[in-house]
């Protein structure tokens, strides 16, 4: 809200220019488009529209969702200071009276999260602060999270949910 797209201009005094559909760190501008695909169908699971024709049913259909954007067209190149802009801008949002209850973070590991961080869990906990819960992916190895972190899902944090995966059989995966 405040901001006008494309003028150049940050209207709403936020310090962020044109961002009207969310923010771009990976290349510092107001462009967070999904070149690699991943983001689009993380959003896609959580707020497709269904009942429409098109194939695709999110598990909630009147989400608002502004995307956030930390990687290259391949995925990668992510740094640990981009993730805490990210952090930083998302709950700076929050407190400009954006209604962000929840962030989803479908990454971890290398680049960004190779080990522990402790600027990275300060964003984290900032956000949680202002009352943003963070939903993290644990991976996709199988791996057990209690003897072996996988970060930024591992970082002990009341603010965090770590979700894993698992087979039609209930496996981990």
């Amino acid at each position: 809200p405040g901001e006008v797209a494309a003028n150049g201009i940050d209207d709403d005094g936020n310090g962020f220019i044109d961002d009207v559909n969310g923010m771009d760190f990976f290349y510092n501008d107001s462009n967070p488009a999904d070149e690699h695909g991943h983001g689009t169908h993380t959003a896609g699971t959580i707020g497709a529209a269904g009942n429409n024709l098109v194939g695709v049913t999110g598990v909630n259909w009147s989400v608002k969702i502004m995307p956030i954007k930390i990687y290259d067209s391949d995925g990668f190149g992510s740094t640990s200071a981009m993730l805490v802009a990210a952090y930083n801008y998302v709950r700076m949002m929050k407190l400009r009276g954006i209604n962000i209850r929840v962030t989803n973070n479908s990454y971890g590991g290398c680049d960004e999260a190779c080990g522990y961080d402790q600027a990275t869990k300060d964003g984290i906990d900032a956000m949680g602060e202002v009352g943003i819960l963070n939903v993290f992916a644990a991976g996709n190895d199988a791996r057990n999270t209690d003897t072996l972190p996988a970060y930024p899902a591992s970082y002990t944090s009341p603010s965090i949910i770590s979700v894993a995966n698992s087979t039609s059989t209930d496996t981990r995966n």
